[in-house]
């Protein structure tokens, strides 16, 4: 490959690099929260368009493989097309098939919709961190990351109490049309403020060969498996043929394609940069980091909707207040990274904290109250800046600024499969464990426990009061006890996915310092290549 110079040492942005940086903050937050707020009107979405609500969780599914489509190429289609091009278009996309669900007629019509839809979503995220981190210079971009990481958690904090309260005021095509003005707005500041590096515009010019192989490769490797972890708990895994196919075509597919990325002479996905350590280990992180972070924001509704009986709105809310501890801690944590402070240690404190939260949430039970599982809530997310905000610092340092969007590209696209794969783990963890201490429950009932008997007798006592005769009062008692049971069972089940989740963060507590400290001041990398 020809060895050439990309001068860039003196390129500053012509804006305020904080407006810059709101401006593509917006379209990120709309995507994110995007993602989050479908998913409590599927109920409504379903009776509307005359679907079951199986059928209906495709209108999420779709989504989802799209954008994971898409994350680990937008890279190469930031330098193919122009990374300001790029992202518009994704606005532009995202935008105007936001309209295209809203209007949606049938369900083939808005999951179609919701496939453009997710292609543009996907693109969003990476071009975003490509952007800032190039806007702005090594001990300024904790900030800035900070701003990013808001949009990005805070986002589906919020979101399922926006959904559940547009859903049951208006309706759920409301939920499509409020990304519109924001879309809107979103494009003309990008048009009027964001600018690409000369870099940008030499390697577009330079030529960029198409990859068939290797774009083939991702988009059909990333479809199938994205499809497992999606559909995988609800088909009962590999007791289901389609979850089967998918598993062997998708994971072979995926490593033939990076085996092929690896020894490409131009790659879609540079997988070589992850022989950087701290790259590599930055990745790495990222895909734990979007493991606890999905996982802990599906785990808390899901308890307070199945084993409490809150609504979606109300659990959303008891979400919320947290989504306001991470807008205060991201500041702090964005300027911590930007100090003297090894960011190693700052990541280390990230995830013995975070840890020790996680583990706090193994005292929630059946009679916890609201105001209780706020508190905890807010405790929980306390520390997750300290690893966000430094691992997207530290994912730069050493890399080329010509290969900003490569980074970006990779560092999202592992953090949202390691949400997929969390969040379907997590989902058959639970699963498996409710079975389990059902089992237990009821063969402890069985060998005539006095508790048990104790409580038979109390449920049996008030339905004879009720007036019932002596076989339904008892068949009645059995069943309000196997309701308990299964409500017992289900809230260890949550306790112990909140302990697996603490010591599987606590052991990487001290891998942060496999990477390298950045030294004082240190700046890229100005490769040639």
């Amino acid at each position: 490959m020809q060895q050439r110079a990309i001068p860039h040492g003196d390129w500053k942005p012509s804006h305020n690099p904080w407006v810059v940086a709101m401006t593509v903050t917006l379209a990120t937050f709309m995507e994110v929260l995007d993602s989050s707020i479908a998913n409590v009107s599927l109920p409504h979405i379903a009776g509307s368009l005359g679907a079951t609500y199986n059928e209906a969780t495709w209108v999420l599914t779709s989504y989802l493989v799209s954008s994971a489509i898409v994350l680990p190429i937008s890279g190469w289609l930031s330098t193919v097309i122009g990374r300001k091009r790029f992202y518009m278009l994704c606005v532009t996309l995202f935008t105007a098939c936001s309209f295209l669900c809203g209007i949606a007629t049938s369900l083939p019509m808005l999951i179609i919709a919701r496939v453009l839809q997710g292609a543009g979503g996907g693109g969003l995220q990476p071009s975003e961190q490509a952007i800032l981190a190039d806007t702005f210079p090594v001990e300024k971009r904790g900030m800035a990351f900070s701003m990013y990481g808001m949009a990005v958690v805070v986002a589906p904090a919020v979101g399922p109490t926006l959904g559940g309260w547009i859903t049951d005021n208006f309706s759920w095509h409301w939920i499509f049309f409020i990304n519109i003005p924001v879309g809107l707005l979103s494009l003309f500041l990008t048009h009027r403020l964001v600018e690409d590096p000369p870099w940008i515009e030499q390697e577009r010019h330079s030529g960029v060969k198409i990859d068939y192989i290797g774009l083939a490769l991702i988009v059909i490797g990333v479809a199938c498996f994205q499809i497992v972890l999606d559909k995988g708990q609800e088909k009962d895994w590999f007791a289901s043929p389609l979850i089967t196919v998918f598993f062997s075509i998708g994971l072979p597919t995926l490593v033939a394609f990076f085996l092929w990325e690896w020894y490409h002479e131009d790659p879609i996905v540079d997988v070589r940069l992850l022989k950087n350590r701290n790259f590599g280990t930055a990745v790495f992180f990222s895909f734990t980091l979007g493991i606890v972070l999905f996982g802990s924001t599906v785990l808390i509704p899901e308890f307070l909707q199945t084993s409490l009986g809150y609504t979606a709105e109300r659990a959303g809310m008891a979400l919320s207040p947290g989504g306001f501890v991470l807008m205060l801690m991201m500041p702090i944590a964005g300027r911590l990274t930007g100090t003297k402070i090894d960011p190693r240690l700052l990541v280390a404190i990230g995830f013995l904290g975070t840890s020790a939260t996680l583990h706090l949430m193994t005292i929630i039970y059946l009679g916890i109250d609201f105001r209780t599982m706020v508190i905890l809530r807010m405790i929980q997310v306390v520390f997750m800046p300290l690893i966000f905000v430094p691992i997207s610092t530290l994912n730069y340092i050493g890399v080329p600024r010509e290969k900003n969007n490569q980074v970006s590209g990779l560092s999202n696209f592992a953090r949202n499969m390691g949400g997929a794969i969390g969040t379907s783990l997590l989902t058959t963890f639970l699963s498996r464990q409710d079975q389990t201490h059902l089992h237990t429950f009821i063969e402890q009932a069985n060998r005539s426990d006095s508790n048990f008997q104790q409580m038979l007798n109390g449920f049996k006592s008030a339905f004879l009061s009720q007036g019932f005769d002596a076989v339904s009062a008892t068949s009645k008692a059995m069943h309000m006890a196997y309701q308990v049971f299964a409500q017992q069972a289900s809230a260890l089940s949550f306790e112990n996915s909140f302990w697996v989740m603490s010591v599987i963060v606590l052991c990487l507590s001290p891998l942060p310092f496999i990477m390298r400290r950045p030294r004082p001041g240190e700046q890229q990398a100005r490769a040639m290549h």
